[in-house]
């Protein structure tokens, strides 16, 4: 079994597409930094550490408008 749920990640987020692009991101910023808020995370690995605090609600995200979309308005 996964630590964190796939079920329980989507409580937190809109769509897998989001939690992907989250949890990579914040992955990358954790190879550079290795600052995770979690004390004793239960994965070893950079998006394992992520997508526990995504289910922790330790991350959050602001949705944009795309630049080409804000042409257009």
């Amino acid at each position: 079994m996964l630590y964190p749920s796939i079920d329980s990640l989507m409580e937190k987020l809109d769509s897998k597409y989001t939690l992907v692009t989250v949890a990579a991101k914040r992955a990358r910023q954790l190879q550079l930094h290795n600052d995770t808020p979690i004390e004793k995370p239960v994965s070893y690995k950079f998006v394992g550490c992520a997508l526990e605090e995504i289910n922790a609600e330790q991350l959050s995200y602001k949705q944009g408008v795309a630049e080409e979309d804000s042409k257009h308005q």
